[in-house]
C-alpha cells in the first residue's frame, strides 16, 4: 500500500514530505497503456501531485498540468483529499505511446518526451477563485519544474526529488521527497539540506532497497532533529468522473446540439482522460436531457 508521510525539522523552519506510489504508478500505466518514458514522465507528475496533495484541507484540489512540445503532448495530474488520511491521485498524457531511447546517463528521456514549454499549477476551492501559478519548465524533468514552481511563484526554496523505475514486467518503483526552506531557515539549515540532497541515492534505487516514506525523509533529513509529530496517508488511485458529470456536459451543449445529438446518433459515448471510464447514453437518454434545460 502507498503511504505519503510528512514531517518537520529546524524549529519547523524545513518541512518534509514523501510518499512512495509504486502502486498508484502502477494502476495509472496501466488504465493509460503509456510506454516506458511516458510512464516515467507521468508518474512522476502524479507523484508530486500526491505529494503536495498532503497540503491540501478539506475539499481544496490539486492540479499540475505541463504542456510542453514533446512528443508526450501534454499531461496532467490531480490530487485530492478522499477522507480521512487518504489522498487521491489521478493522471495522464495526451499521447501515452510516446516513447525516446534512454538518455545518456542511462534514464528515461522524460525531458526529451516533455520538451520546453509551462507548468501550471491550480489550487480550486470550494469557496472563491482557484489559485493558479504558471511557470516556464526547467528542464522537463518534472522534479526540477516542481521546485521551479515552488521557488518562483510561492517564494519557497525547495528540494524536490521524484523517480520512477519501469522494467519488462511494468513499474518496479516509485516515489518522491520534497524538502520545504520555510521563512527562519537558518544557513546551517540550509547547507545541510543541499549537502544531503546532493548525496542522497535516487529515489527508486531507495525504494526497491526497502526504503518506505518515512525512510527517505529521514535520508534527506540526516543531521537533522525531526519532530516526532508526523503525518501519515494512504496514496491511492481514484478519479472524480461520474455519469452526472458526462450528463451536466452535454446539457451545456445546449438544446439544439441535445436535439441534433439524439437524432442522429443511436448512441452517445464519453471516456473519461484520467480513468479511461466509459460512459454510453442511448438517444433516448440524451433527448431526456433537454428536459433539465427547460
Amino acid at each position: 500500500m502507498d503511504r505519503v508521510v510528512t514531517a518537520s525539522a529546524a524549529n519547523g523552519t524545513v518541512s518534509f514530505v514523501a510518499g512512495t506510489t509504486t502502486e498508484l504508478v502502477r494502476e495509472t500505466q496501466r488504465r493509460h497503456a503509456l510506454a516506458p518514458t511516458a510512464a516515467a514522465a507521468v508518474g512522476r507528475l502524479v507523484t508530486a501531485a500526491a505529494l503536495l496533495g498532503a497540503s491540501l484541507k478539506g475539499p481544496e484540489r490539486l492540479s499540475l498540468q505541463i504542456a510542453g512540445d514533446g512528443p508526450i503532448g501534454a499531461l496532467s495530474a490531480d490530487a485530492w483529499s478522499a477522507g480521512e488520511a487518504t489522498i487521491a491521485a489521478r493522471g495522464y498524457a495526451r499521447y501515452p505511446l510516446a516513447d525516446l531511447p534512454l538518455n545518456a546517463r542511462g534514464k528515461f528521456d522524460v525531458a526529451g518526451v516533455i520538451g520546453k514549454g509551462r507548468l501550471q499549477v491550480t489550487k480550486s476551492y470550494e469557496i472563491g477563485q482557484p489559485y493558479v501559478g504558471i511557470v516556464p519548465l526547467e528542464s522537463g524533468e518534472v522534479g526540477d519544474d516542481i521546485a521551479s514552481y515552488l521557488a518562483n511563484s510561492l517564494q519557497i526554496p525547495s528540494v524536490v526529488a521524484l523517480g520512477v523505475l519501469a522494467g519488462p514486467t511494468g513499474i518496479q518503483a516509485a516515489g518522491g521527497v520534497i524538502a520545504q526552506l520555510l521563512p527562519g531557515s537558518a544557513d546551517d539549515t540550509i547547507a545541510l539540506l543541499e549537502a544531503n540532497a546532493a548525496a542522497m541515492a535516487p529515489v527508486t534505487t531507495q525504494i526497491v532497497g526497502g526504503a518506505d516514506a518515512r525512510a527517505l525523509i529521514e535520508r534527506l533529513a540526516e543531521g537533522f532533529e525531526l519532530r516526532p509529530h508526523e503525518q501519515v496517508y494512504e496514496a491511492r488511485f481514484d478519479c472524480r468522473c461520474t455519469r452526472e458529470r458526462v450528463e451536466r456536459a452535454l446539457v451545456g451543449l445546449g438544446r439544439d446540439e441535445l436535439l441534433k445529438i439524439s437524432r442522429e446518433q443511436p448512441e452517445t459515448e464519453a471516456t473519461c482522460d484520467f480513468c479511461k471510464r466509459r460512459y454510453v447514453l442511448t438517444a433516448a437518454e440524451v433527448e431526456g436531457l433537454l428536459a433539465r434545460l427547460e
